[in-house]
């Protein structure tokens, strides 16, 4: 009897502590994802319907052609569905296991490759990037602009840009094409471009060459200034360890997580599933192979060609499910699957406030991504710790550290004007909690 009650005892035990045989774990105590019924996750699924009844309705709308959703917590596929259609004139159907355009969900990927170099004593985060590209010593700072003719003065930079202000966004450096009218005017003037849809035979290390004989739009870690920073870094990345930036990401993170369906240009055998894209006009969608902005064109085929060009900043393409295991890794502190990408404080690094008192509204900016804050967790059910970020053909992904939940929910359009969508998903899946 004295053994009965210690057996229950040891039970009661493991039942408080989380664990359980369910829980998929792998020799480093790492979670790795696996599907599971709702209840398992701690979700319900008649609440989980409300996501379903949404995103149907946003189609017979017209705001949107199709989406893929993703819900995941501690590990566990709660949710993993897709609607609508790929091309509705066609009827086909969009797929869980079709690949999307990703855009500016590239920066993370690439800020994670700067962090495993650093814990290889390659560089520290507020060395000079001068130091390894010396093309980005002595930048000078936008100081006039006329707007008639694109014609500027500048004064001297006050200190040299850091590796830890490209990974913030501090630096100082805008974007071509979706910055400020005077990054946009400089930098088409120069012919430099946001990164994506570039024609074969374009490099990086070109872009790096103009760049560097551009001024700054504001004085290094000054402020917050989205922009070609993590291109900058992706260049960075092949420099320091001597591989194109491509082969970096595939040996050193998408081979180790079993991110089969990551790339900055896809094989043959995978092109069929590129989604199509999609831009609004007139409150109306329509498929496109371009954009053409006020400074330039986007090519939005570019993920079937045989490109040379990686943008660090915006250039992969990739699945929901792909991405997700990618933020299972950090959630995990470094380690998916057995294989250890990051220290468990490069995480802490990474997903902390990393810009201090410099404003960006009510949430701060870590290494890569954005971290929602004590006010920030105010406006919507995300809590205070959660890092995000988002794609410009209208991806956006979270991972949620205190409740082990990734939410990822994919379309493809450029110019949406239905921005709320982001936000209500967030809303549909904290609501669905039920533990």
């Amino acid at each position: 009897m004295k053994r009965f009650f210690q057996f229950l005892l040891f039970l009661h035990i493991l039942s408080i502590t989380g664990y359980s045989q369910k829980v998929q774990l792998n020799k480093n105590n790492s979670t790795i994802l696996k599907a599971a019924q709702p209840a398992e996750a701690g979700f319900s699924a008649e609440r989980l319907k409300k996501i379903d009844e949404n995103i149907q309705q946003w189609i017979n709308q017209g705001k949107i052609n199709g989406a893929v959703a993703l819900i995941i917590r501690n590990g566990y596929i709660a949710y993993h569905k897709a609607f609508g259609y790929d091309d509705p004139e066609k009827k086909v159907p969009l797929r869980t296991d079709h690949i999307f355009r990703i855009a500016s969900q590239t920066k993370a990927i690439t800020s994670a490759a700067v962090l495993m170099l650093y814990e290889e004593g390659k560089f520290l985060l507020d060395d000079p990037v001068s130091r390894y590209i010396p093309e980005l010593a002595g930048l000078r700072v936008l100081d006039r602009f006329n707007e008639s003719d694109s014609s500027y003065t500048t004064v001297p930079a006050r200190s040299e840009i850091t590796i830890r202000q490209l990974l913030t966004h501090t630096s100082g450096i805008g974007y071509p094409q979706i910055g400020t009218k005077e990054a946009n005017a400089i930098y088409a003037k120069a012919g430099l471009s946001a990164g994506i849809g570039m024609r074969e035979g374009q490099v990086l290390a070109d872009d790096i060459k103009k760049l560097s004989r551009l001024p700054l739009m504001h004085q290094p870690g000054e402020r917050f200034t989205y922009g070609f920073n993590t291109d900058v870094l992706g260049y960075l990345v092949e420099v320091v360890s001597g591989m194109r930036l491509d082969s970096f990401f595939r040996k050193r993170i998408f081979e180790p997580l079993g991110m089969n369906d990551t790339y900055f240009y896809l094989p043959e055998e995978k092109k069929n599933r590129l989604v199509t894209l999609y831009r609004e006009r007139d409150n109306k969608l329509e498929k496109t192979d371009s954009v053409i902005e006020q400074n330039g064109r986007f090519y939005t085929l570019y993920p079937k060609t045989n490109g040379t060009y990686f943008s660090g900043g915006a250039g992969l393409s990739s699945t929901a499910l792909d991405y997700a295991k990618f933020l299972q890794m950090l959630l995990n502190g470094g380690v998916y699957n057995g294989k250890r990408l990051l220290s468990r404080h490069s995480i802490r690094m990474m997903t902390m406030n990393q810009i201090g008192d410099i404003n960006r509204g009510v949430n701060k900016f870590g290494l890569g991504f954005g971290i929602t804050t004590e006010k920030g967790s105010a406006l919507l059910p995300t809590p205070e710790g959660v890092f995000e970020w988002g794609g410009a053909f209208a991806t956006t992904y979270w991972a949620d550290p205190k409740e082990k939940i990734i939410g990822i929910l994919y379309r493809q359009i450029w110019g949406s004007t239905f921005r709320e969508a982001a936000d209500k998903f967030k809303v549909l899946v904290y609501s669905s909690l039920d533990d």
